[in-house]
């Protein structure tokens, strides 16, 4: 275990929460909502509000082309950025215990000064030929504030912090060569898929050290059910259903769901949290508290999903209705024509990426700021469309049940996303836990 701590901390926020498994048809729009549990202040440090931009610029340089190096997976870059603006401000707040080491910084150093450092110069390390653009934010961060003593304190900081963080992770593995995908031959052995059907590319990292985990494999999901079973045939058949190019089972609501949630998860969660701490006004210590263990969730989450992806090697809903005839379980007809709604993703079917992803996502944002609030979503890639909830638990629920509807997954992997997620994320909050 590489913490400061010996041992699990006990978790103390109280938080249970429930992702339905049921297949939940009512729209969002119809929820009611309540009113949120407010539990962070500005009264107790500098807004959050710097946390935000550093995220929001990272945002933009995933989502430039060509900027985010191919088989290097975005979460790492979100964990490495707020883990270093976590551990700039902690160094100087001393109000919560360190990701991985502890720095002693004078107390009259400048908390946002540091923050905004540490942001900078983690993102100049992990995209050096973005530096001029990420010069100018940095420049126009640190002008607002006088210039002293603090201030310099603040950025020696903030350097410090990001220059060893990004040593420490620099043979994480992250950068090793994938190893070349080689398909199975047996029925239920993933397959790459039409129409392009592409080579995995991620197929190495389930071996990148993980952030928090003491192994990728830790919280692995138990084997999917066998092909013959009754549980792998409702599976099967309700995404054959609902998950097909021409549905007529599929509802124009859930059509609109599978479009939505089509893009990266983890964007969407990080676009999901930056409305949230800005709407409670967290403070500076709390914001970047609260991306720290949400990224490091998600990165390990990915860690975690890749590892059991590539352990079980299932073969994906489009192979599995289109070659039934090979899985020996009469109960599922096979359809050599069937099509997915959506493009088929290029790496094994369990579990579900976007079922882990938002099941981390809402248990850290519920143990910060309570399950129930107002939660307004955009998508990324359905322009104009807005969906509401009543709490991140309903959030979560969707985003996941969006994959079965897309014809990407069958219930059966976002069950195991949803479990893994849950539990990734609140191993991750038992190791950042606030004093």
């Amino acid at each position: 275990m590489r913490f400061l701590n010996k041992g699990v901390l006990a978790l103390t926020f109280g938080i249970v929460l429930v992702i339905a498994s049921a297949c939940d048809t009512t729209s969002p729009q119809q929820q009611t909502t309540t009113p949120p549990q407010q539990k962070t202040t500005v009264a107790n440090g500098s807004s959050g509000a710097i946390v935000v931009t550093w995220n929001k610029e990272l945002l933009h340089i995933v989502q430039t082309p060509g900027a985010q190096p191919a088989t290097v997976h975005p979460t790492r870059s979100f964990a490495i950025l707020h883990t270093a603006i976590y551990n700039a401000v902690v160094s100087i707040t001393g109000d919560a215990q360190p990701y991985l080491f502890s720095y002693s910084a004078p107390h009259s150093a400048l908390p946002d000064v540091a923050a905004a450092t540490a942001g900078h110069d983690t993102l100049v390390a992990l995209y050096p030929k973005l530096k001029a653009e990420l010069d100018k934010l940095l420049s126009g961060e640190l002008a607002t504030i006088p210039d002293g003593t603090g201030k310099q304190q603040g950025i020696q900081v903030g350097q410090t912090i990001a220059a060893r963080l990004i040593a420490m992770r620099a043979d994480d593995g992250s950068a090793a060569k994938p190893s070349p995908f080689v398909a199975g031959k047996q029925p239920g052995d993933y397959q790459p898929t039409p129409p392009k059907f592409p080579s995995p590319v991620f197929t190495n990292w389930g071996n990148v050290t993980p952030f928090v985990l003491q192994s990728a494999s830790q919280f692995r999901p138990e084997a999917p059910p066998a092909l013959t079973s009754q549980a792998y045939a409702q599976a099967v058949n309700e995404v054959k259903s609902l998950g097909q190019d021409t549905s007529t089972t599929r509802t124009p609501d859930q059509t609109v769901i599978a479009k939505f949630w089509a893009g990266p998860i983890w964007n969407t969660w990080n676009e999901i949290a930056e409305n949230a701490v800005l709407a409670h006004h967290s403070n500076l210590e709390t914001t970047a508290r609260l991306f720290a263990v949400l990224n490091l969730s998600f990165a390990d989450s990915a860690i975690a999903f890749y590892d059991a992806k590539y352990y079980y090697h299932l073969w994906r809903p489009v192979t599995a209705i289109r070659e039934a005839d090979m899985a020996g379980n009469p109960a599922v007809i096979g359809d050599p024509k069937w099509t997915p709604l959506a493009v088929t993703a290029s790496d094994p079917s369990y579990p579900g990426a976007h079922s882990t992803i938002s099941a981390a996502g809402a248990t850290v944002l519920s143990s910060f700021l309570g399950n129930q609030d107002h939660i307004r979503i955009t998508s990324d890639v359905l322009p104009g469309v807005v969906r509401i909830f009543g709490s991140y638990s309903d959030v979560a629920t969707e985003a996941g049940l969006s994959r079965i509807y897309a014809g990407q997954h069958t219930r059966i992997d976002h069950d195991a996303g949803v479990k893994l997620g849950h539990d990734v994320a609140q191993f991750a909050l038992s190791h950042l836990n606030g004093q």
